[in-house]
């Protein structure tokens, strides 16, 4: 039988004193940044989890935190969830994760904190939350949201600056000579969020270029899957004049862009250049490579936790905060 680790051995393992591992996990005391790395590390090389039943006992908080996502089929949530649980156990915490399908009823039960009542706060990323319901909770688990619509909740908000991110993308395929660029993304659902802020940043960029936005460029998409992406691909390329660039607001869709480009004998990007969004894995392993906007997944999740264990600890914000990751433009082969 495995013998239980301990503060001890994660100490051991870290080279730093028990109090140490204990002020880190804990998101106490001062300690450098390689100090928390290390720990970090060790904490997840050995399995440490902090005994749940004592803290409750001891502090009357579980350590239990919940992440609710629409999906985890999608890669970047999967890889974002990956990011959120090494944050977690980086504070002693649990993190259970949950999959609301983007139902409606189905958020905003997990934004009301009708949860397990192990779960000491929620971090939520809602695709069609009602604010008004949601507001109405008499004692709200303490809860952050993700994504990038901003609610109307006094919570805080963990996103990145989509509309800038794609007026970058876009500006990148303009300075490439581009001047037929198309859109593959476009929703018109009311809580299309992901949609106006990414399509907003690239008809700015447009716009700076002298550019008209031509909404044949911009076929609405019902979902952000690869078979999504090839559809919207065939459509725009079946055009009297097809584009000479497309830009993806997920690497997902990007993907089925790639397919339908194989599938037609084009070259990418001699004929074709392509730009996604989330830096998944799978971009580094395209055919070509794909070009993509990287918003800091390990940032958003530092973030996130970070501001949930202080809502848990009482440290309630008295209006909505919005806090901002970072991002950057990784150019590879595709565009």
């Amino acid at each position: 039988m495995r013998a239980v680790t301990g503060l001890k051995e994660v100490a051991e393992r870290a080279g730093v004193s028990m109090r140490t591992v204990s002020n880190v996990v804990r998101g106490t005391g001062r300690f450098s940044e390689a100090t928390r790395e290390r720990v970090l590390r060790a904490v997840e090389e050995l399995g440490y989890r902090p005994n749940t039943a004592a803290r409750r006992l001891r502090t009357g908080r579980s350590g239990v935190l919940l992440l609710a996502v629409p999906e985890l089929t999608m890669p970047y949530w999967a890889e974002l969830a990956e990011h959120l649980l090494r944050e977690a156990a980086a504070h002693g915490c649990t993190l259970l994760v949950e999959v609301t399908g983007g139902r409606p009823e189905a958020e905003l039960e997990i934004a009301l904190g009708r949860t397990d009542p192990l779960v000491d706060g929620v971090i939520l990323s809602p695709l069609a939350l009602d604010d008004r319901a949601a507001v109405r909770a008499p004692e709200p688990t303490p809860l952050v949201l993700l994504g990038e619509r901003v609610h109307d909740l006094p919570c805080p908000h963990v996103t990145v600056d989509n509309t800038g991110a794609a007026r970058g993308a876009t500006a990148h395929l303009l300075a490439r000579g581009r001047r037929r660029i198309a859109v593959v993304g476009r929703q018109s659902a009311p809580h299309a969020a992901t949609s106006a802020t990414r399509l907003t940043g690239h008809r700015q960029a447009l716009e700076a270029a002298g550019l008209a936005y031509d909404e044949t460029l911009a076929p609405p998409v019902a979902a952000y899957h690869r078979a999504d992406g090839a559809a919207a691909a065939h459509a725009l390329l079946d055009l009297p004049e097809p584009p000479d660039a497309v830009f993806c607001f997920a690497d997902t869709l990007a993907e089925g862009v790639l397919h339908a480009a194989r599938e037609r004998g084009l070259s990418v990007p001699g004929d074709l250049a392509v730009v996604g969004f989330d830096d998944i894995e799978a971009a580094r392993y395209t055919a070509p490579p794909l070009t993509t906007v990287a918003p800091d997944k390990r940032e958003l999740a530092r973030l996130a936790v970070t501001a949930l264990l202080e809502g848990v600890d009482g440290v309630r914000a008295t209006r909505p905060r919005v806090l901002s990751a970072g991002h950057r433009l990784v150019v590879r082969e595709s565009g």
